[in-house]
């Protein structure tokens, strides 16, 4: 424990989070797009060890230490296996041929008046149910944007359909990783975290909705349905 003797400051206590942060910057700068295959993780032992130093010199000990190690990690363990169980989805999903079949339909069926704004939806539904962006985005995010490259839509604004829907249910959905951790990390009861959630995320995702329609009844495809025989 610490004590008033060895008490921590502000400064001291913001040291281990603006370390981490050169650390990050420069496996940016270094590595790029790799920095996240090595570096990053290296730079997190660094900045644990640094903040491990600064507690013992303030009177913590390592027992101490350890046991609070263990309970952050009991509270991140059900967020890393949904990480692990959306991977497995998304890779399912690619080898099934589910995500080629979502190009083939949405190329047939897609009107391009409406199509940005039923990617955010469709987009939301998915995330919602699987509780991840990332998955949402590799697999419903890739159909859409090859349907949307085969009608001669905005490739920019259909990806920003896909993240609007992508983030609205990653922040809402019981099955989200970050919003688990979130509210067990802070201990909040799970669904008051997303009760409270909606107060920010439905209104703007309403106001994107809102945007994309208009973008997709004043949008001329420039393109025809050219590519469905490629998929």
């Amino acid at each position: 424990m610490t004590t008033s003797k060895n008490k921590l400051t502000l400064t001291t206590a913001l040291l281990p989070l603006v370390f981490l942060l050169l650390l990050l910057a420069v496996n940016v700068a270094v590595f790029g797009d790799a920095a996240i295959e090595g570096p990053n993780q290296f730079a997190l032992l660094l900045a644990g060890a640094l903040v491990a130093i600064i507690a013992l010199k303030h009177g913590s000990r390592w027992p101490h230490l350890q046991a609070e190690m263990l309970k952050v990690m009991q509270i991140a363990i059900a967020p890393i296996l949904m990480l692990l169980l959306i991977g497995a989805l998304s890779s399912t999903w690619m080898m099934s041929g589910i995500v080629p079949t979502l190009i083939t339909y949405g190329l047939t069926l897609a009107d391009p008046a409406w199509f940005y704004a039923a990617t955010a939806v469709v987009c939301a539904i998915v995330s919602t149910a699987v509780g991840s962006s990332w998955t949402t985005a590799a697999t419903i995010g890739i159909a859409m944007m090859a349907t949307g490259e085969g009608l001669g839509m905005s490739l920019p604004v259909t990806a920003g359909a896909v993240i609007s829907g992508a983030y609205f249910g990653d922040k809402l959905s019981p099955l989200s990783d970050t919003t688990n951790l979130a509210s067990g990390v802070c201990g909040v009861d799970l669904f008051s975290h997303v009760r409270y959630l909606f107060i920010t995320t439905l209104p703007s995702f309403l106001i994107a909705l809102l945007l994309f329609l208009i973008l997709g009844v004043t949008h001329r495809a420039t393109g025809q349905i050219t590519q469905s025989a490629e998929m």
